[in-house]
Order: C-alpha cells, then structure tokens, then sequence
C-alpha cells in the first residue's frame, strides 16, 4: 500500500514513497534474541515442576512483546515519507496523526547522518532546513538518506528551472507588448523579446549578474 493518492495534487509526481528502514525495530530485535533465548531455556528445564512454574511468566512476556512489536508494526505501515516534483511529505500515526509538508521551493539545506552500521545497513536520518515557520526538520531511520538527498535536490533544481522558465516567458511576452505599443514590427519585437528571455534564463541560473542583464537589456531595447 503506497502513499495515498488522495493526499497528492492532480498535476503533482510522486519521486519517492518510502516507509521507515527495517532497523525502526531495532529495539524489538535487541529485546527479542534475550527473550528468545530465556523461552528456549525454559523449554530444555529438565524438570517438570520447575518448567511448568517458569512457563506462565514466560508466556506473560512474550504475549507483552508480541502485542508491542504488533503496536509498532501498525505504526510503521502507516508512516510515509514522500518526495514529489513539489513538496516532501511526512504523515504518520494511527488514531492521532501528524504530518509534515515542507514545498521544494523553501528548502534552503539538507544534512544526513549515518554511522557505521547503518552505512552498513542502509539505514540513517536526514535534517531537511527550509525558510520560514517549519524551520528544521528531522527524520529517523530513512532509507538510504544519501539517495534521497541527491533525488531532492534534483527536484529542487528541476523547480528552479520551471521557475526561471516561467519568468523568462513571462518577461518576453512583456516586453513584446510593450514594443508593439511603441510601433515595433512584429517580427524586429519578436526577436528582440527572444534575446531578452534568453538573457534572463542566464540570469536566473547564475551565469549573468541582474546589473549585466539590465545592461544588455538596455542595449537591446535601444537598437530599436
């Protein structure tokens, strides 16, 4: 069961649906080998009396485990963390839920941490930085959090570049018009506009300064 589609925009695509790595149960497993081990003993007691005595607090225990490990199984088929070409979405929980949506557009840095093992495992957490009120975000036991850092920070560009599209467009067709309230011909308006949009796609990627595209924007403008 993915993420639910309900929760996602019509024109949205999702990157990446993720639940927690297998080591959200670390704590299961750790506590699950001893508990192990003690029923094992209990069953090779050679005496009887003894054996029956110890088999009731034993069965107590592993019925408690089992009901904790069923809680945090429930839990972690609900937990979602989820990357789209616009937002990264984190919803959890069974009765109380609890959610994070952070857009692409105001992430400003994003860290992970693994140790040793959970290099080994593919397992770490991952602290997402954005602009405004969400602040810091941190999420535990992600799956390979390298990849996932990589794939959002390729989003991030791709709605950078949508962005500067968008402007580019926007800004050519501005000028068009106001160089045909000027008496332009439509074709000299045409190619000039063109100019100018290819110019702020550059300044927008950082290839030109606003002082320079300003600059060769006059010059355009004034060879009409």
């Amino acid at each position: 069961m993915g993420f639910p589609r309900h929760l996602v925009y019509d024109d949205e695509t999702v990157v990446l649906d993720l639940r927690p790595h297998w080591w959200y149960f670390s704590r299961h497993i750790v506590t699950g080998v001893p508990l192990l081990a003690v029923v094992i003993g209990t069953a090779a007691i050679p005496n009887a009396d003894v054996r029956n005595v110890l088999r009731w607090p034993v069965g107590v225990l592993v019925l408690v485990w089992a009901l904790w490990l069923a809680q945090e199984f429930l839990r972690w088929w609900v937990t979602y963390f989820v990357v789209t070409d616009q937002r990264v979405l984190y919803r959890t929980g069974v009765l109380g839920r609890h959610g994070v949506e952070i857009p692409l557009d105001r992430i400003t840095n994003i860290n992970y941490y693994q140790g040793i093992w959970e290099r080994i495992i593919g397992a770490g957490d991952l602290d997402i930085e954005s602009a405004g009120e969400e602040g810091d975000t941190h999420f535990d036991n992600v799956r390979h959090p390298d990849d996932v850092q990589n794939e959002i920070y390729t989003e991030m560009e791709h709605v950078a570049h949508r962005g500067a599209e968008a402007g580019a467009d926007a800004l050519g067709d501005a000028v068009a018009r106001a160089l045909q309230r000027r008496g332009v011909s439509p074709s000299a308006g045409s190619d000039v506009a063109s100019k100018i949009e290819q110019l702020a796609r550059l300044r927008d990627e950082g290839h030109i300064t606003p002082a320079e595209f300003e600059g060769r924007k006059n010059r355009l403008l004034d060879q009409l």
